[in-house]
């Protein structure tokens, strides 16, 4: 078994920042754990944690049976991944990748076979001769990637370890990560601020905001189900769309209304999320994802009740879709990420549009709302509004 399991895990420097806030996590044997959150979130202070290169204030850190906390972080039976590589210069491939296995005495022969062994899975077998120096950065990361291989470790740690690459490269790595982590079927935590990143390779991802722990769930339901406005902005590309509202309930369903305009909301939102009914005439936060907005002529179905019209101020072509930027005549909230749009009286709106829309820049557009699909917030707890 090779768990790990962080019990009310607190992280407190000596000038009183306290940069994690009683952290529970219990990670399954041979599961693929992301850690997401903005800069500054504590994620890799959580991660350095488990690999005992940060001390551990309060708490409990488990691997497999073993507390850990005062465990040097040689005798933790972890390999870490990094971001920069970490690579020998002067070293080949093979020397690299060997390195760990070397100064833990292991048998030539055997560090030769572990070695070949690894360079096969990653297909460095051709390059086990060259230098970093001759590597592209893909290749590096694979190197990187073999060294914590041939240790046969209890579990994986990687600290945002395709930040360097390109976009495409990117893209083509974290896949291999993802199907090199199942076939070895190592306990995995990586930590990742790309939440795309997050999304498409972890089992369960564990959203951070300022040290304290938001929500760990399967990717799918953080989409669906966020806990909270920072979940819900957070999880997403491009994010939640997030607008103060007024939710007013009608004969067996709702209407929410968004600024100047009045939108439907079908009784099976209400079914769903029972809580709603204490919110009749009252303020709540309402978000809507990209794709829940659609030109309205480009939807068979009758969209009466769930349509607003307004003025697109960028149209983003992406081929397969295409970015609508329109107004909306409702304040927008603020998530809480550092990084997103501020509060505003009359917001811009991002849909994510058919390609054949005919919606053009400085032009009016009827936007159809898949009012099925909104997400309901406390205003002023900003959590979920479900049961």
């Amino acid at each position: 078994m090779s768990t790990v399991t962080m019990s009310r895990i607190n992280k407190v420097y000596e000038n009183g920042f306290q940069a994690i806030h009683d952290l529970d996590l219990d990670i399954a044997d041979q599961e693929f754990l992301v850690l997401v959150g903005p800069s500054g979130c504590g994620k890799s202070t959580a991660l350095r944690m488990m690999a005992g290169l940060e001390s551990i204030s309060g708490g409990e850190l488990r691997i497999g049976d073993r507390v850990v906390n005062d465990v040097e972080p040689k005798d933790r039976d972890i390999a870490m991944v990094f971001q920069n590589y970490a690579l020998y210069p002067h070293m080949t491939v093979y020397q690299n990748i060997g390195f760990a296995l070397k100064l833990a005495k292991v048998p030539k022969q055997e560090i030769d076979s572990r070695v070949r062994k690894a360079a096969n899975i990653l297909e460095l077998t051709s390059l086990l001769d060259r230098k970093p120096g001759l590597l592209s950065g893909g290749q590096r990361q694979r190197v990187a990637m073999g060294r914590a291989i041939v240790r046969q470790p209890a579990a994986f740690l990687m600290d945002e370890p395709l930040s360097n690459l390109d976009a495409k490269l990117r893209v083509q790595m974290r896949a291999e990560i993802a199907a090199l982590q199942r076939e070895l079927a190592v306990t995995t935590v990586y930590v990742t601020h790309d939440q795309v990143e997050a999304m498409t390779m972890g089992d369960r991802v564990a959203v951070l905001k300022d040290g304290h722990l938001q929500q760990v769930d399967t990717p799918q339901n953080l989409y669906d189900r966020p806990v909270n406005v920072f979940v819900g902005a957070f999880i997403g590309s491009p994010s939640m769309n997030l607008y103060e509202a007024r939710i007013d309930l009608t004969d067996g369903g709702a209407t929410v209304l968004l600024g100047d305009t009045s939108l439907a909301v079908p009784p099976a939102v209400l079914a769903a999320r029972p809580a709603l009914r204490g919110y009749d005439g009252r303020s709540v936060i309402v978000g809507m994802r990209p794709e829940d907005f659609e030109d309205a002529a480009m939807v068979p179905d009758d969209t009466t009740g769930r349509e607003l019209t307004s003025m697109v101020t960028l149209v983003e072509s992406l081929g397969s879709e295409i970015m609508v930027h329109f107004t909306i005549d409702a304040r927008i909230v603020d998530s809480g990420d550092p990084d997103a749009e501020e509060a505003g009286s009359s917001s811009n709106a991002v849909g994510r549009f058919h390609p054949r829309s005919r919606a053009r820049m400085r032009e009016s557009v009827t936007v159809a709302v898949a009012t099925e699909n909104m997400h309901f917030f406390d205003h002023e707890s900003r959590v979920g509004i479900w049961n």
